[in-house]
């Protein structure tokens, strides 16, 4: 149980990451299309890799 707990969370930080690489490669004009500024990155990566 523990293991699979530990599993979880690694998966979850590991999309976290994912979601914050792609999103920064991203333009500013591409984000802005998107609805999304540069600052809100990390929240929506959160709020991705929890969901």
């Amino acid at each position: 149980m523990f293991v699979s707990f530990i599993l979880s969370k690694v998966r979850t930080y590991l999309r976290y990451r994912e979601t914050v690489r792609e999103l920064s490669q991203l333009s500013d004009r591409e984000l802005e299309d998107l609805g999304i500024s540069r600052f809100q990155i990390d929240g929506i990566a959160r709020e991705h890799a929890t969901a």
